[in-house]
Formats: C-alpha cells, sequence, structure tokens
C-alpha cells in the first residue's frame, strides 16, 4: 500500500474524520477480500497546521500576491509529508484547495485533488445544476465552477456577499469542532432558500457533512429533500483507490 499524507488542521474536526474514514474504508476492502483482523490500512502521517493562523494569513481574491504567506505555510506542511516519506498528499479542508496551483509548486509528491474527485462524482448523479456551499474562499472561487463545467454541470452563480458572509458565519459558528441539531437546521434553511429541485448541493466545506452523521462516507445522498454531495466522501475515495491501487 501506499502511504498518504495528510495536511489537516482545517479544522481538527475533519481532519480526524478523514483518518477515520480512510482506516474504515480501507479495513472494509480487505474485510470484503477475506482477511482477518486486524485488518490492514494505509500508512499515514498528519501534519497539522493551525487554522487560527492560516485564516489570518488569506489573502484578497484577485490579488495573488496576498496570498503569498498563506501558500507558503501550506506548501511547507506538504513538504513535511514529503519528507516522511508520504506517496501522495490530501489536503482534509477545501478552503486551501482554491490555491492549489500555487501550493504545489516544488512539491514532487502527487497531491490529489479534491475539485476533480467532486466533480467526477457529481456528474454521475446526472445533475445539470450544483450549489456550491462552503467557506468564504470557496464560494468567492471559480474552481468547483470551472471543474463542474468540464463534466457538463452548471454551478451557481456568485451569491450575494451577505449570504456567503452568512454561510462563513454558520460554519464558524455552528460547525467547527462538529455539529449540532442546530447546524443541520441552519443549513437545511439556506439550502432551502438557494437549491431548486434537483440541484445537487456540495457541501463543501469538510464541516458542512457533520450535520449528516448517517452519510459522512457516503459521496452522493439525498435528505430532506435535497440531493447532496459530500467532496469530503469523494476525496477518501480517491485517496482509497490511489493507497490501495484499485
Amino acid at each position: 500500500m501506499k502511504k498518504i499524507g495528510i495536511l489537516g488542521g482545517v479544522g481538527w474536526a475533519s481532519t480526524v474524520d478523514y483518518y477515520r474514514a480512510i482506516a474504515e474504508g480501507a479495513s472494509r476492502h480487505f474485510a470484503e477480500r477475506g482477511h482477518t483482523s486486524p485488518l490492514p490500512i494505509p500508512p499515514m502521517t498528519i501534519e497539522s497546521v493551525t487554522q487560527a493562523k492560516t485564516r489570518a494569513l488569506r489573502g484578497i481574491a484577485g490579488d495573488e500576491e496576498s496570498w503569498s504567506a498563506f501558500d507558503a505555510a501550506f506548501r511547507e506542511a506538504l513538504r513535511t509529508l514529503e519528507q516522511a516519506g508520504c506517496d501522495f498528499g490530501i489536503i482534509a479542508s477545501n478552503t486551501p484547495h482554491a490555491r492549489l496551483h500555487s501550493i504545489r509548486q516544488g512539491v514532487t509528491m502527487p497531491i490529489l485533488s479534491i475539485f476533480d474527485a467532486t466533480a467526477e462524482v457529481t456528474a454521475r448523479t446526472k445533475a445539470s445544476e450544483a450549489l456550491v456551499l462552503g467557506t468564504t474562499v470557496t464560494m468567492e472561487a471559480t474552481n468547483y465552477a470551472e471543474k463542474l463545467a468540464e463534466h457538463g454541470v452548471v454551478a451557481n452563480k456568485r451569491l450575494p456577499d451577505a449570504e456567503i458572509a452568512e454561510m462563513q458565519a454558520m460554519i464558524d459558528s455552528n460547525f467547527y469542532g462538529g455539529a449540532s441539531d442546530e447546524a443541520h437546521a441552519r443549513l437545511l434553511a439556506f439550502c432551502n432558500k438557494h437549491a431548486r429541485t434537483g440541484t445537487a448541493i456540495l457541501l463543501a466545506c469538510t464541516e458542512l457533512p457533520l450535520a449528516f452523521p448517517n452519510h459522512l462516507d457516503d459521496p452522493v445522498f439525498e435528505a430532506d429533500g435535497h440531493l447532496f454531495i459530500n467532496p469530503s466522501a469523494a476525496h477518501v475515495s480517491a485517496a482509497l483507490a490511489q493507497a490501495l491501487g484499485d
């Protein structure tokens, strides 16, 4: 098996869930093939950045230079994983992926993109439209829209600044460290307001899927009258395929 490098800490709850999902997914893989306990899991190393620090380093949309310190913090973490002998890396967070084109510069090990994994899963649902929910950085960027377009899926137009700010506040107040019934209700109200019937809703912040604890490992699921895409689960599936050689 290949060794996985997990860049985590943004935030810690989703980092824990990435590790759990990879370990459980690998265990299922080997159990189905007749292996006995203890079931193998891929070797993994986690390098955890400090979210309070990286949040403060965020730049301004459209100003590449303003992101240099942010990019450098994640690049250094990936280099640490590379030096630890990891065969490839994954960033257990949507937000830094908006800067992946810069972050990965100078890093030689492959980095699996959450955009690629999510777009492929979304396309298989046959949905023609998608609503991308996430942090301010994710919702202001065009990365998901561009990748989805390659698969024939049209992403929502950029929501008003006030709506994007509401989603960021929801993540910070209701989802950091987990998710409550209140978090679920608040997220659902936002979806009801902005998603038309048949729209694929991308839970494009790794904390948002925590509102649906029964679907944490499902790349695609239906709940509360909506079709949801779980980018984290899609990303984990891609990482398992890479690590296990399937």
